[in-house]
Order: structure tokens, then sequence, then C-alpha cells
């Protein structure tokens, strides 16, 4: 790396070391004593040197940054994730820079492509879809996936368990005496969504009610999808007394097409969440939801990483959903 000599003249004798030495320091090529690295770090802070990024990054081979995938910009549970992955990254020397991939696989392969194009030192997939394409990535970059349990990622996915989840949550209307619980799904051929299925289904099965087709309706994560699947089973004159949402999003349109028609909650309809989203504390009725533990999630996915790009094992944590009991469910009599 080139920089002004006589700023590296002023750096070397403010810290009393040899201009070598602040240039190892300011390349981070080589080891430096940490006391000697201290002294060159805080005479570069009072001289108010700022050190070009761009020239740093091709003297170290290194960009320091690191792209972030998420699949929607603005969803309260992805910007959870998000806090947590700039909380992980803070203090590394690496920088996030965030893209979204939008729900769809074409579109989230264009910005990973254009991610590396930037010579990003690694990636985050906050979300992701498998495929053969997703596979390769392990061969040209550091990375980890946030929110999937992929084949041939052991060890480089930061998870819960949705299945489990999904059933804590049936398992908690089942205990309340209800029997006619409907499900609104997530996207279609979404892992997620079909976690949760599985768990509700589950969760029928182990209490010996079958699960009735009729009162499984499709969504997609939005509060739309929430008012237009409840509007369908009123229309379809099917009797539920509980309604176990993919997501909080979904939960709150749920909650608004049952005010419309004049249905209370909990009174006549129990109603679950997924997420625990902030809001859903204060919604009327406080919602029951599952809490995942996003911030968590990319603070860890994003600590992960730092190892992976210096060339260490990371050992990511098992995270856990937790119930959050509140007051959209009441006892069936």
């Amino acid at each position: 790396m080139k920089v002004n000599d006589t700023t590296i003249n002023d750096i070397a004798e403010r810290a009393n070391v040899s201009k070598s030495t602040v240039s190892r320091v300011l390349n981070d090529k080589s080891v430096v004593n940490h006391k000697t690295r201290s002294n060159v770090l805080e005479a570069m802070k009072s001289l108010g040197y700022q050190p070009n990024a761009f020239a740093r990054s091709l003297a170290s081979g290194r960009s320091m940054t690191v792209g972030v995938v998420t699949q929607n910009i603005g969803s309260p549970f992805y910007d959870m994730i998000m806090q947590g992955v700039i909380k992980g990254f803070s203090g590394t020397g690496y920088s996030p820079i965030f893209a979204d991939g939008q729900w769809e696989e074409r579109t989230e392969l264009d910005v990973i492509r254009t991610l590396l194009g930037r010579k990003v030192d690694g990636l985050l997939l906050l979300g992701g879809f498998p495929g053969k394409e997703l596979a390769e990535l392990k061969e040209r970059s550091p990375t980890i996936i946030v929110g999937r349990d992929l084949s041939g990622w052991e060890g480089q996915c930061v998870y819960i368990d949705n299945v489990a989840a999904a059933f804590e949550a049936t398992k908690h209307l089942i205990d309340f005496g209800h029997r006619n619980i409907a499900l609104i799904r997530g996207i279609e051929h979404h892992q997620d969504a079909n976690r949760r299925f599985d768990g509700y289904s589950e969760a029928l099965s182990d209490a010996g009610i079958k699960l009735d087709p009729e009162l499984v309706v499709e969504g997609d994560f939005s509060a739309q999808s929430g008012i237009l699947a409840i509007n369908s089973l009123l229309m379809r004159g099917k009797s539920f007394t509980a309604v176990f949402c993919a997501n909080d999003m979904v939960a709150y349109g749920a909650r608004l097409a049952l005010h419309r028609q004049g249905i209370r909650v909990p009174e006549d309809v129990s109603l679950v969440g997924f997420d625990d989203q902030a809001e859903s504390a204060f919604m009327t009725p406080p919602l029951t939801t599952v809490r995942q533990p996003g911030i968590e999630m990319g603070e860890a996915a994003a600590l992960g990483l730092v190892e992976l790009m210096q060339g260490r094992s990371c050992k990511l944590p098992v995270l856990r959903a937790e119930l959050q009991r509140r007051e959209s469910v009441a006892r069936r009599l």
C-alpha cells in the first residue's frame, strides 16, 4: 500500500516506531506486538489519519466487506436479523453490504453474483433457496446461511427447529381445548412454511385429531394473505375455533379480517402467530406467538463468518424458539 511518506513519518514519530512497523499495522500483513499496534492506532487516531480503504484492500487482498443477502428489506423479522448482523460485525473491521433477494431465486442469485463481483470477503444469506448454484458457493466464498437447515451445509447454518416450534404452538391450542384449528401457511415450497406445517400436522396427529385439508389455507407471509385466508374460510362455511398463522404478519391480517366480521379474539376464535415481532405484544389482544431469536441469529452468523474469513473453523450455536403465551388464546369450554 502506498500512502503519503510524511503521514507515515508523522505516525511513526508519534508512536515512536519505524515506518515499516506503521506499514505492517496499516496492511495487517504480519504479526505486530499488541502494545505496539495499539500505540500506532492511537497515533493514527490523534493525527486524524484515515487510511484509503480501497488501496488497503488492494494491498491486503481483502475488501473487509461482507455481502448480506436478505429476502425482504422492511420485513420486521429480517430487520431483527440484520440488527444482529450489524452488532456481530461491530469492532471486527468488516463492513456489511446489504442487498435484497425479494423472495425470488433468480433475483437472489443475481444479487450474489453482483456481491462476489465486488470482491466481498464472505457472504451471509438470510433465507436462501437451496439449489446447485447455492451449493457451489461453498467453493467460492466463506458463506453462512441464516434461517435454513440445508443438507451439505452442516456447520454453516444458523436456524431454529421450525417443526418443534410449530408443534408446541399447535399443542398449546390443543391443550386449551381446541380441535378445529385452521392453519394459514407461508410461501409455497418455502422451507419454513413446510416445516411449520409439519409441526402443526404432528401435533394434531399426536392428539388423535384428524387433519382437515380444508382448514389449511395457502398464504405468503403477508398480512394481506391473512385477510384473504380468513375470508376464504368464512365464505366456505368452515367451522374453526383457533387459527395458527405462519408468521405474525399473517396473524395481523387474520385478526383484522375476524374483527371486520364481528368475530372476537379470543372469545370466539383464538389466534397464534410466529416470530414475535415487537408489535405483537401491543396488538389487541396481545398476540400469542413463537419468538424467534432474530438478533441472536444475526449476531451468531456474523461472528461465525468472521472466523471462516480468517481461515478458522466456527462453531455455531443451537438456538431455541420459545412460545410467548399472551391473551389471544382462550380456553375452549
